[in-house]
């Protein structure tokens, strides 16, 4: 290693310093990049808790008030009868109760986990499952569709992998002291 004149090092390689779990810097070093990363967290957390507030209770956006879930109505079968693709036949057997439930609450608990930023990769990992069967389920190989390869839902995707891994929830969220509690302990992946 060779020190420069502003005293930092050139040719320092990831094992040639000592990095702690409670070193958030030690991802993302620039305060800038980790407070941006913290607002993409917070902000996706919203994509992922609105639908649930707006198909629980029908606040007239997407869901008018009749057809909310807690009047009866199902949060995933409107959706899943109207798809328009090759796999449409497969989608729409899954139509019911328990995928409803599924559906909701792994909405839920991945934006409340972006949003309290605890538990990002379990939520990158559940997110991710939901934001990929939302994208096979709008066919974006045909004709006609918005763009043919990439949408919103592999943009989420990618950014849940890329927040979950620089440790987002450090910054304005309970990363750090959910690192340091007995829930996780020595089991990374629930970090």
């Amino acid at each position: 290693m060779t020190a420069t004149a502003a005293g930092s090092t050139i040719g320092t390689t990831p094992t040639d310093r000592t990095r702690t779990d409670d070193d958030a810097t030690g991802v993302v070093t620039l305060p800038a990049a980790r407070r941006a990363l913290a607002l993409c967290r917070i902000l996706l957390a919203g994509v992922f808790l609105w639908p649930v507030a707006d198909k629980t209770f029908g606040l007239g956006y997407a869901t008018p008030a009749e057809r909310a879930w807690v009047e009866g109505s199902s949060p995933t079968a409107g959706y899943l009868g109207s798809i328009e693709s090759p796999l449409a036949g497969g989608f729409a057997t899954l139509s019911g109760p328990a995928v409803d439930w599924l559906f909701m609450l792994g909405m839920l608990g991945t934006g409340l986990a972006l949003l309290l930023g605890i538990g990002l990769r379990v939520a990158a990992v559940a997110g991710g499952i939901l934001m990929l069967s939302l994208w096979l389920s709008t066919w974006p190989f045909a004709a006609g569709s918005q763009n043919p390869v990439v949408d919103q839902h592999l943009v989420f995707t990618a950014l849940l992998a890329a927040l979950a891994l620089t440790r987002a929830g450090d910054t304005w969220g309970l990363g750090r002291a959910w690192a340091a509690s007995p829930v996780p302990g020595s089991a990374t992946w629930l970090r």
